[in-house]
């Protein structure tokens, strides 16, 4: 790997950055030590950051004259967990740990900061850092919409570091790379009765069953197979004893897909099959769906402009990432800009590859992967506004 040698300088401040962070967590939209470290780090590199965009965000710009803005974005809350990692700097906060790597998020985008702050020379134009709350689920991004971190950016860009690939490895793409992420739920009004004597009741529990394979044919049946699709039902609730036959059960599930027409399709037909299944037995079925973050779907030229800076870092390990139906709300600002979100392979090197995925409470990563994504930062920042005439 060719990791500049400026970050290679200042590896150790990226690793304490990222341990700090690691050891005292905290949840959405509550980043209030968080953002506090982060603003004094960049006041220290001579930034004059915005403090509460979004709530609890940060936001600083480093201008060099006349010239684009690209925006490098970074997500800072942890999840509620009780962390089992063992690890000497584990969270100090009980039921709350970082198990996305959204710690070494952020310490990647400092040391990229510390370094352009000392190094701009030859630049034109501006390089704006955003850290952003609440991503995982708080959606978080919208708020720092709100209160203006897109104003004038031109780009954007953000890093996921990727337990699913090995260090060393880059994943980029045009189009979509993360789904939408939506939510249901369904809840069945029978007639309840003795278990004995079924006749004249409406079994929510059958009800349901048939609910719940009927909705599996989407994907298999209506949705094309060449665009992965998922109808997972994720939580059934109901019934009361052995011999009483329900009289209401409710599942909740989720819907992910990477077009907004599969998106579309799938709610819709989940509706009329819901409607279906309730007249055919009788019963009553009401139908909340909830729009989670829509799908992050790269555009193409900053695609490639990631791609041209990885390569100059893990060669030809720069390409095709490893797929998720994960969402992920950097979808609200590529609605809005241009940009590329893309995934630096973090996976632990003494595991084996999946052993260590995101969201378990024994997640860590290859902290040399914190070396990676703020040498292709800056790669990008020269091919950006290094060339601009």
């Amino acid at each position: 790997m060719n990791i500049r040698p400026e970050i290679k300088d200042i590896e150790q401040s990226i690793i304490d950055w990222r341990r700090d962070f690691h050891q005292f967590p905290e949840l959405a939209f509550d980043e209030h030590r968080t953002s506090k470290i982060i603003g004094e780090a960049l006041k220290g590199m001579g930034l004059a950051p915005k403090m509460n965009v979004g709530k609890t965000g940060v936001t600083a710009d480093l201008k060099f004259g006349d010239g684009p803005t690209i925006a490098l974005r970074a997500d800072m809350d942890a999840l509620p967990m009780q962390e089992t990692s063992g690890l000497e700097f584990s969270s100090k906060h009980e039921g709350v740990m970082h198990a996305c790597g959204h710690d070494g998020h952020m310490a990647m985008l400092l040391g990229a900061a510390k370094v352009l702050t000392r190094n701009g020379n030859g630049f034109k134009g501006t390089v704006r850092f955003i850290f952003q709350p609440a991503e995982e689920g708080g959606g978080g991004a919208r708020y720092m919409i709100e209160d203006g971190c897109l104003e004038n950016v031109d780009e954007i860009y953000g890093i996921h570091v990727w337990n699913y690939q090995p260090v060393g490895e880059v994943g980029i793409k045009d189009g979509p790379v993360l789904a939408a992420a939506d939510m249901f739920d369904i809840k069945i009004k029978g007639i309840g009765g003795h278990g004995a004597a079924p006749q004249g009741t409406v079994d929510a529990i059958v009800v349901s069953s048939h609910l719940v394979q009927a909705l599996q044919t989407i994907v298999s049946r209506n949705t094309n197979p060449l665009e992965s699709t998922v109808v997972t039902i994720g939580k059934i609730t109901g019934g009361n004893n052995f011999n009483i036959i329900a009289d209401e059960v409710v599942l909740v599930g989720t819907a992910r897909s990477y077009t907004e027409e599969n998106r579309t399709l799938i709610k819709t037909r989940m509706a009329e099959i819901i409607d279906g299944v309730a007249k055919t037995f009788g019963a009553e079925i009401s139908f909340n769906y909830v729009d989670g973050y829509p799908p992050t779907i790269n555009h193409l030229e900053p695609s490639n402009k990631v791609l041209k800076a990885a390569k100059k870092v893990v060669g030809e390990k720069a390409g095709m990432p490893y797929l998720s139906m994960g969402g992920e709300d950097f979808s609200y600002y590529l609605q809005k800009v241009p940009g590329c979100f893309f995934f630096v392979g973090s996976a632990p090197n003494d595991q084996e590859l999946f052993e260590t995925p995101h969201h378990c409470s024994h997640f860590t990563l290859d902290e040399r992967a914190l070396l990676v994504g703020p040498s292709i930062y800056l790669n990008l920042v020269d091919d950006i506004l290094g060339t601009v005439e």
